[in-house]
């Protein structure tokens, strides 16, 4: 059986922690934020734990990050 190749888009989109949740960034801070308040270009720069679904479509693309 060959080895499952680690997808290279999810891994630099997301981590997974020790306990295994998929954490990433939220989205829409790269650009036009001239016409976005402080308090949400702040809170767009957080982390933020992705529900049970999405965490485990990226269980597929990322095979040897899991605990």
């Amino acid at each position: 059986m060959p080895k499952m190749k680690t997808h290279k888009g999810a891994k630099g989109r997301v981590k997974v922690t020790a306990r295994g949740k998929v954490v990433a960034y939220k989205t829409g801070k790269r650009h036009l934020n001239y016409k976005k308040s402080g308090k949400t270009i702040r809170l767009k720069g957080k982390k933020f734990v992705l529900f049970k679904g999405d965490a485990r479509k990226f269980r597929v693309l990322l095979p040897y990050d899991w605990r």
